[in-house]
């Protein structure tokens, strides 16, 4: 990798480098070089050495042999894993060369090493396949940033970062920088809260997205916004998870669904150009939320294969079996190939489905065999009959049907599970392919049984779809329920990677937003006043979208987990184990800012 070091290339040694690691080739044979680096691996043939210096752009063989000086030799000698030199010397063209290395043709014969660092010995090798464990490699994570797998998860976010930035200039977007410490707004999930000194006994709130702001941007005339920004959630972490991450935030003024859609489409597109190398033809596919629940029992499908939920409870009702007849809901997926699975491996997967991730309390089945239909409720059901079930899941001879019965949505989403864990095990996510989706037409509230109120899907500032207003202000809960909401989800095989909306502008819609979300009038101008009075002066209709940058990445990298690419990221318990953090504070400090910790009294 060549990169300009902005340097006077002279024979002098008073300089660090003239070139990187990764930088030389054939054609510079002869010229006399610095580098710097870290010492990968050093061995020894005879009376020769060979060193591997290595800096973020590449390796580069290092050869002292016996016509140097002897004081040369005894520095070799010396060096170890990871210390840090100076090496000058000519390069050459290698007798044996290396064609897994960019630098593998060339090699420096060494006329002079300066010691600039020596480094104790690393508790798990720099290598691709290292032998640290995870908990010890995210301890000394910045030893682990020089393992070229994780340099290339943050090359390729570097490279994301620049060209969402790139695309979004030139279509006339403005970056602008929204506030740290702000106000805490109790919707979504829980808060991190800072504590003012200033004001005794009051908080900061971190946020969990600039949502407000960039609403407010709108009302201020900045009608393209974006920012790439750190948000944070103190929520249950998982693979994707982390208290604090980047979002791509943006927000557009005088807008539809569709010119937001089109926008980011757009940016999408030139991602996958422009980082990947990938041209994605043709408009994203889009399905609206209830077809994604029907079909794939998710509300964020991976389409790279099919395998669609199929409803199957007017094929299974009044035929006796308690099961189906009393369920609200039968539905079934076919599994190509499936007719051979033994008794022992339909056992597994029922179990497999019995667990609380999963929650479905048992699994029926029926085999489209060559000698014939075999099933689990054979008893209760004819062949004809079994066959019509097969049929309406687009089962055909060798597959098997896998059908889950119970509570609607909570079915569905077991059977979505469920098609997921069989596509995995017939090998068909490729990770290589991508299949990006919209998913549209949200409901716009939820009901919790236990809490007896509504909470917003999205947030509170998502618009109602303008055809489902009249539903909006009905005092019916299962007309306000049946409310749609004017939101997107952008979809990338299987995971969510962004979602947005058309927000509220009108006061008067908003304010009736809080009415059914439960909130006082008292408590939703202190909580909200600002952006409800900020209505009144002149706000444009407008919407946006939000992308999860490092969920972004991980996906354009083939991975699941987002940690390798965040540079110091939190494991799942929220902790940083580099810093031991969070941590305790000195007794002076809880003094200062009016704070007691509880934590004794209630152990």
């Amino acid at each position: 990798m060549r990169v300009n070091l902005n340097i006077v290339k002279e024979n002098s040694f008073h300089m660090y480098r003239t070139h990187t690691c990764g930088e030389l080739r054939i054609g510079d044979a002869g010229q006399e070089v610095i580098l710097a680096g870290w010492v990968q691996r050093i061995r020894k043939m005879g009376g020769m050495s060979f060193i591997d210096l290595r800096d973020r752009y590449g390796i580069t063989q290092l050869v002292v042999d016996d016509s140097v000086s002897h004081d040369l030799n005894q520095t070799a000698e010396k060096l170890g894993r990871e210390f840090v030199i100076q090496a000058k010397g000519i390069v050459a063209e290698r007798s044996s060369k290396n064609s897994k290395l960019p630098t593998g043709d060339v090699e420096i014969k060494i006329s002079d090493i300066k010691l600039l660092n020596a480094s104790v010995t690393p508790p798990f090798t720099i290598e691709d396949d290292t032998d640290g464990g995870e908990e010890i490699r995210a301890k000394y994570r910045y030893i682990d940033l020089r393992r070229n797998p994780l340099k290339r998860a943050l090359e390729l976010r570097h490279k994301m970062g620049q060209e969402t930035r790139r695309y979004l200039d030139s279509i006339g977007f403005m970056e602008i920088e929204t506030p740290v410490l702000i106000k805490s707004t109790p919707e979504g999930a829980r808060d991190f809260v800072v504590p003012s000194r200033m004001n005794p006994g009051e908080f900061y709130a971190l946020p969990q997205s600039p949502q407000t702001f960039k609403q407010l941007l709108m009302v201020a005339g900045y009608d393209r916004y974006f920012q790439i920004v750190r948000c944070f959630r103190d929520e249950d972490l998982r693979a994707d998870r982390q208290p604090e991450f980047t979002q791509i935030d943006c927000e557009m003024a005088f807008v539809e669904r569709e010119d937001i859609l089109n926008t980011f489409e757009g940016m999408i597109k030139s991602l996958f150009k422009n980082v990947l190398g990938r041209e994605i033809e043709g408009e994203f596919p889009r399905m609206p939320y209830a077809d994604a629940m029907k079909f794939y029992g998710s509300d964020k499908p991976d389409i790279r294969f099919g395998m669609r939920i199929a409803e199957l409870k007017n094929l299974t009702s009044g035929k006796n079996f308690v099961v189906f007849d009393e369920a609200e809901y039968v539905g079934g997926i076919a599994v190509e190939g499936g007719a051979s699975y033994t008794r022992k491996q339909i056992d597994e997967i029922t179990d497999w489905v019995k667990r609380p991730q999963v929650g479905a309390k048992g699994l029926v089945y029926i085999r489209i065999a060559e000698d014939g239909i075999k099933s689990s409720v054979d008893k209760f059901y004819s062949q004809e009959e079994l066959k019509a079930m097969a049929d309406a899941a687009g089962a055909k001879t060798g597959d098997i049907v896998l059908i889950l019965a119970g509570a609607k949505r909570k079915t569905q989403e077991a059977l979505g599970t469920l098609r997921i864990e069989m596509g995995n095990r017939l090998g068909l996510r490729n990770p290589d392919e991508y299949a990006p989706l919209w998913v549209y037409d949200f409901p716009l509230l939820e009901w919790d049984e236990e809490t007896q109120r509504f909470y917003a899907m999205h947030h509170p500032f998502t618009s109602p779809k303008p055809e489902d207003m009249d539903k909006f202000y009905s005092n019916d809960r299962e007309q306000i329920a049946a409310v749609a909401a004017n939101a997107y989800d952008f979809v990338l095989n299987g995971t969510e990677i962004g979602g947005g909306s058309i927000r509220i502008h009108d006061s008067a819609v908003q304010k009736r937003m809080f009415e059914v979300l439960g909130f006082s009038e008292q408590e939703a101008e202190y909580k909200f006043g600002f952006i409800i009075n900020a209505f009144k002066f002149g706000a444009p209709p407008h919407g946006g979208i939000a992308f999860g940058f490092d969920r972004f990445c991980a996906l354009f990298g083939g991975q699941e987990t987002i940690r390798d690419y965040i540079a110091f990221p939190k494991n799942n318990a929220g902790r940083d184990m580099m810093l031991d953090a969070p941590g305790l504070i000195d007794q002076s400090q809880m003094e200062e800012l009016f704070l007691k910790s509880t934590l004794n009294k209630q152990n």
